[in-house]
């Protein structure tokens, strides 16, 4: 299927342009992962954009998936409630001093509970830590429609908008292990 999809290009270029949202949920916990794991990543990214279109790695081999994980300017930080996965983050060092945050989300049973906004919160935290001159991320009208709400009201801004026709795959159930072997 066909559809015009606008893709949102978003920056903070300052760390005093974050605002905020944090919640109290004392079994809440985020980690950054220490050692690189392709199966975790693959699984974040097709369970959190299984239904967002997040189509762009689903073919990736195993090869593709250690490659991606394994370089040193890319971290996973993983959301936890309970001990249980609840969502992630991969920050991306950028030459020039750039961080972006390449993917983002919650898993679909934690959508809906403030948790996106404290995720974001902490994502944008830990790229300035790690030094970003500027934090940057980009996100389309295919994702959640709190995605980008949520963006703007921590205090990102959109400096570049496209609109381009999209060929989508429809949403069928858990993504296969196609192309993963």
């Amino acid at each position: 299927m066909i559809i015009d999809d606008t893709t949102y290009h978003l920056e903070m270029i300052i760390p005093q342009d974050l605002r905020p949202k944090l919640v109290v949920n004392p079994g809440l916990s985020i980690e950054k992962a220490q050692v690189p794991s392709p199966e975790v990543n693959r699984y974040f990214y097709t369970a959190v954009g299984r239904d967002w279109h997040w189509e762009d790695r689903l073919s990736w081999s195993f090869l593709q998936w250690q490659e991606w994980v394994g370089r040193p300017e890319l971290g996973t930080w993983i959301a936890l409630i309970s001990g249980n996965p609840a969502g992630y983050f991969e920050l991306e060092s950028q030459p020039q001093g750039d961080v972006e945050i390449n993917s983002f989300g919650l898993l679909p049973d934690y959508t809906g509970q403030g948790l996106g906004g404290h995720l974001l919160t902490v994502a944008v935290k830990e790229a300035w830590e790690i030094g970003a001159k500027r934090v940057w991320l980009h996100t389309c009208s295919l994702d959640h429609p709190s995605a980008l709400p949520n963006y703007l009201a921590r205090g990102f801004k959109v400096f570049q908008e496209t609109t381009t026709p999209q060929e989508v795959l429809e949403p069928d159930g858990p993504p296969e292990n196609e192309g993963y072997s």
